[in-house]
């Protein structure tokens, strides 16, 4: 039998029927929708497309159904070299199978084995260019010991086709795209080994290489003695053996294998008759140590992959070398040249660590150019954090570094350019506000929040941004919100949830209470953030911009919270955005962030809370409390604020036994 493993906390359907092993992940139990609704018709509606549609375009289809927030994506892929029938029939098989065995689920993964490999994936959010390496299955072959002797080949076939299989160009159209390999080495004149890869084609190659080379490495790791054996992630799949599979390696030409080592004297004519005379007990001292060893490879495994987190985290707080990432790394003159000198022209924007240019690499690729203003804030230890940390993260609602330049007094940022500025350069102009209708801020929260909850929850890290605001939110030519800089950003260890920090750093207005007052920083420091950011890309009003008056607070959270008690929250409403909105999308999206900036942190939910709270009118939602940082009038402190002060106006104490403190940084 063939073994699975993961470090993830999720379901396992080994389906094992003539040869055929298949696995179905159900990532999140608690995210389901209720049969025959809405959201069931259209998972099985979008999943009955899927077989014929995936061979018609060449092994790979994608496709969405239905309305917010009832909408389903999904997508069919099949190794290209499968038949139409055979893909067609795995795409069936797999999508009654996941319909089965992920009863009710939003989100759902299947991959089959032998004798066809396919893939299919469906959600309740879009995922189509997102690079994903988890969940993972690693499915492996029988033990066996004598593969030692052709490591070397192995691992140079396998190098040769992770480079093969990434190197299709990102310009040409997803139908054009084949990230598609399939490769032979011989071992000896009648051995060989057979390699396949393939990447989804919506992703980029370089995210292609990671991902493949990600599944070599866990199959070093894990099982370098066993014959055969297959990884798969929803980004990827890399599959090898020892005899051809899946009909893909007929006009594949083998090289000559490489000259056999000399046989020892005396052995080279061993007969069934001697095999048979070996004992039990040599048999015995054969296989108990053999057994001992795979055990402590699967021991180091398992270690390895579950304190992950824990090593990147020990590497930004030690101060990795970041010179030594030369995959990263750009020399002065090539951002001189991309940016023509640092021109006037060029420049698109200044934060408050330094200037950021647009500018143009010699392979005609536009960056982001952020240099760091030699007496800026963030010295070399943000700056190394900036890279380290952003270098790890993919997701198509982050900005995507691309590298970095640290030469002599220089330290600069080389990012994806990202055409339409940020979100504040739209949302408090009064002449561009207009271009954001409330479908297109509906989609910006929505981003933003799976942005932040990637970071939080679903990235290799547990990182809290510390600084997001609108100004940190980028808009790609579609007004996609993409969360940048993370100059300030922090990451928590495996075991903690919360720290504290005698630096204060961050922008007022958006700092949770506890954080701004206390210095303690958790997950929920940033949720506090994001529903200021909720309520300022509802009223197109920055939150400090309010000025307390007899009769008005002095800031945007307060005036919201005075609102929503007297039951008038719809005049939050930007004017600019018109009559054209759903008024239960807009009080829902208030409700939540009221709830996210309630002054206790255990009272605002979670990132994958809001994403529920944000895709599914059918879910009820807590009442709120009183937010941190409410303003009482002056008129109300002289008269009792009409009720409406239920606690101390600037937020008391925190509860220290529940929070984590670090050493100061």
């Amino acid at each position: 039998m063939r073994q699975k493993s993961s470090c993830l906390s999720i379901f396992w359907f080994a389906l094992i029927s003539s040869g055929v092993v298949s696995a179905q992940i159900c990532p999140d139990t608690e995210r389901s929708f209720r049969p025959n609704g809405t959201y069931d018709v259209n998972s099985r509606l979008v999943l009955s497309y899927l077989p014929s549609n995936v061979t018609a375009q060449g092994g790979f289809y994608n496709a969405s159904v239905g309305q917010e927030p009832d909408r389903v994506h999904a997508l069919g892929m099949c190794i290209l070299g499968a038949q139409a029938e055979d893909c067609s029939k795995c795409i069936q098989t797999e999508s009654d199978r996941i319909t089965s065995n992920c009863p009710n689920q939003t989100e759902a993964y299947s991959w089959p084995g032998h004798p066809t490999l396919c893939l299919l994936r469906y959600s309740n959010h879009s995922f189509l260019g997102s690079l994903d390496l988890e969940p993972s299955f690693l499915d492996t072959g029988e033990l066996n010991t004598n593969l030692t002797e052709f490591y070397g080949i192995w691992e140079g076939l396998m190098t040769r086709v992770v480079e093969a299989a990434s190197s299709s160009n990102d310009s040409v159209s997803l139908s054009n795209r084949k990230y598609y390999v399939v490769d032979i080495a011989a071992t000896t004149a009648t051995a060989n080994i057979y390699a396949l890869m393939q990447c989804t084609p919506d992703i980029s190659s370089a995210d292609c290489k990671e991902c493949l080379q990600k599944c070599v490495d866990d199959y070093k790791l894990c099982c370098r003695q066993n014959q055969g054996g297959a990884v798969v992630r929803p980004s990827c799949l890399f599959r090898w053996d020892l005899f051809p599979f899946a009909g893909a390696f007929e006009n594949i030409t083998v090289a000559s294998p490489p000259s056999p080592a000399p046989s020892p004297t005396g052995h080279a004519n061993t007969t069934k008759k001697e095999s048979r005379g070996i004992s039990k007990g040599t048999i015995a001292g054969i296989v108990v140590p053999t057994l001992v060893v795979v055990l402590v490879l699967l021991g180091l495994g398992y270690v390895v992959c579950c304190r992950e987190k824990s090593n990147i985290e020990a590497d930004l707080q030690n101060g990795d070398d970041i010179t030594s990432r030369h995959s990263l790394q750009f020399d002065f003159k090539t951002i001189e040249a991309a940016t023509d000198r640092f021109s006037e022209s060029n420049k698109i924007g200044q934060g408050g660590f330094g200037e950021v240019y647009k500018g143009m690499l010699p392979d005609g690729k536009e960056v982001a150019v952020k240099r760091l203003a030699k007496n800026s804030g963030q010295g070399s230890r943000e700056f190394k954090n900036e890279v380290l940390l952003v270098a790890k993260l993919q997701h198509r609602n982050l900005v995507r570094l691309l590298g970095f330049c640290l030469e002599e007094e220089e330290k600069i940022l080389v990012y994806e350019f990202v055409l339409n500025k940020s979100l504040d350069y739209f949302l408090f102009d009064p002449s561009r506000r207009d271009h954001l209708d409330w479908t297109r801020r509906y989609k910006i929260i929505r981003g933003i929040a799976k942005g932040i909850l990637y970071l939080h929850q679903d990235s290799r890290l547990t990182i809290i941004h510390r600084d997001l605001k609108a100004s940190n939110i980028l808009l790609d030519a579609d007004l996609d919100p993409k969360i940048a800089d993370f100059g300030i950003a922090r990451i928590l260890g495996v075991d903690q949830s919360r720290a504290d920090t005698s630096r204060i750093v961050g922008t007022y207005g958006y700092m949770s209470p506890e954080y701004a007052m206390h210095g303690y920083f958790s997950l929920k420091s940033d949720v506090y953030s994001f529903g200021v950011l909720i309520l300022e890309i509802i009223s197109g009003k920055v939150n400090s911009s309010f000025y307390e008056t007899d009769d008005t607070p002095g800031n945007l959270v307060t005036h919201v919270w005075r609102l929503w008690r007297n039951g008038s929250h719809l005049e939050l409403m930007d004017p600019a955005i018109g009559e054209i909105y759903q008024s239960d999308e807009v009080t829902r999206c208030i409700h939540i962030a009221l709830l996210c900036v309630q002054n206790d942190p255990a009272d605002r939910p979670t990132m994958s809370t809001i994403i529920v709270m944000l895709t599914s009118n059918t879910v009820t939602l807590p009442v709120p409390h009183q937010p941190g940082f409410f303003l009482q009038s002056r008129r109300g402190r002289e008269a009792g604020a009409e009720g409406l002060v239920s606690g101390p106006s600037i937020p008391g104490s925190i509860d220290d036994g529940s929070i984590t403190c670090l050493d100061p940084r």
